[in-house]
């Protein structure tokens, strides 16, 4: 006898429904994609043309090496950011706490959202390097370091989404997610991507040299200039990881509280 199947599938294929979903809405209303591509492919060739050229003639090398990556992860912030300005307006219509009461795994949705903003991000890097070698970037990694450099953007995005889910789900508005925005793409840009740190006041280094950002754009650099950076990836992988370990509670916390209750969490 038949006794029936499970209601409820896998976490995966649930997750992965809910990421599709995810990146449908972004096709349909592209704020998140223009955040995540345009703005950083728009500053990427204006920045270059500015200022290319004299960052070249002062240190000897392309700042096209440095640029992309910082690109890559300043969009990837951007989307993150616009993907959260979003979920704000989710939990207030209700709509978090609808996904919550279907009967699906709990995680399911979070994690959706995860491979959103992973797929999202791989695929805006990508973008991103080909309009860098358009620009003239010559990738001289191989294939290993090529998937290197698509997945080192993926891997910090993660931490950021939940950083700004963490942040999303319990302010009124939106101006806090602004406030979370600015540092961390400040600490991008504030890396060894542009302008080179050596061409900086000497008491600026120590700053730039351990921030989290700093191993993660330099690893990314080095690996399109065809070598392979064991130690930065590592510094950046120890990052992410403590970031994963720190924020994750409170992203989840903050997630179920306010699917549960449908309101702003303090």
């Amino acid at each position: 006898m038949i006794t029936g199947t499970p209601l409820r599938g896998s976490v995966f294929n649930e997750s992965l429904v809910f990421a599709g979903q995810l990146l449908t809405k972004w096709r349909r209303a592209p704020v998140v994609p223009i955040q995540s591509v345009l703005f950083p492919t728009f500053l990427l060739i204006t920045y270059y043309l500015l200022v290319g050229k004299s960052v070249l003639n002062i240190t000897g090398t392309d700042s096209l090496y440095g640029l992309v990556p910082t690109c890559a992860i300043a969009g990837a912030f951007s989307g993150a950011l616009a993907a959260g300005l979003a979920m704000s307006l989710e939990r207030d219509s209700g709509l978090l706490s609808q996904l919550w009461a279907l009967p699906v795994h709990r995680a399911s949705a979070l994690i959706g959202r995860m491979l959103a903003e992973a797929i999202r991000t791989l695929a805006s890097t990508a973008v991103i390097l080909i309009v860098g070698i358009g620009l003239g970037l010559r990738f001289h990694g191989n294939v290993v370091s090529l998937l290197l450099f698509l997945l080192v953007p993926v891997l910090v995005v993660i931490v950021f989404s939940l950083m700004v889910i963490a942040v999303a789900v319990r302010a009124k508005d939106g101006t806090v997610l602004i406030w979370l925005a600015l540092p961390a793409i400040t600490a991008v840009f504030a890396s060894s991507g542009s302008p080179p740190i050596e061409s900086l006041p000497s008491w600026m280094w120590p700053l730039l040299r351990f921030q989290p950002m700093e191993p993660i754009v330099d690893s990314m650099r080095i690996l399109s200039q065809g070598g392979f950076p064991a130690s930065q990836l590592l510094i950046g992988l120890a990052w992410t990881t403590l970031g994963i370990v720190v924020i994750s509670p409170l992203a989840i916390r903050g997630y179920r509280v306010a699917a549960e209750s449908g309101g702003v969490q303090g």
